[in-house]
């Protein structure tokens, strides 16, 4: 049987209802989420705010990335743990001044169960940088990411 060739360019949709001045319910294929203020600022505190939508896209991103080139690598590549932080120049949401790169100093500490080499996670590493979506987006934005990658073996890998 043959393999069902993707597109390579898709046009995406999703939609949005803003239900309250600090509330949005958000449609993407068949799944729903909510994206709210936290209560000191005057939301419901249902979901996280926007800018944590979206700088929680690139731990989505990294760990769904890093696996498919592990994958294709033939790494073994199990639980993945992300921790993020990052400074925030919050002037542009406080309508206060424009801030042009409000996100800067990103960083990410991977976390993951692996049998790869070091030169193996080395290459992954570089593969991760040339295509990850959401990293490449904030890169260009003129955001910094840095990656702290730690590996421990796999639970039933010989140690």
């Amino acid at each position: 049987m043959g393999q069902i060739k993707q597109k390579t360019t898709i046009v995406a949709r999703q939609s949005g209802v803003g239900q309250t001045h600090s509330r949005s319910h958000v449609r993407i294929r068949d799944v729903y989420a909510i994206i709210d203020e936290p209560l000191e600022r005057g939301g419901s505190n249902l979901g996280p705010t926007p800018t944590e939508t979206m700088m929680s896209s690139l731990i989505g991103c990294t760990n769904v990335i890093s696996k498919k080139i592990a994958k294709r690598m033939g790494l073994g590549f199990g639980q993945m743990r992300i921790e993020m932080s990052y400074s925030f120049n919050r002037l542009g949401t406080l309508l206060q001044e424009e801030v042009h790169v409000p996100f800067d100093n990103i960083v990410l500490d991977i976390d993951v169960e692996t049998d790869a080499t070091p030169d193996q996670m080395a290459a992954l590493k570089a593969e991760l940088e040339k295509f990850c979506p959401v990293a490449k987006v904030f890169r260009a934005a003129g955001m910094t990411i840095t990656e702290n990658w730690s590996t421990r073996p796999l639970p039933d890998a010989p140690h």
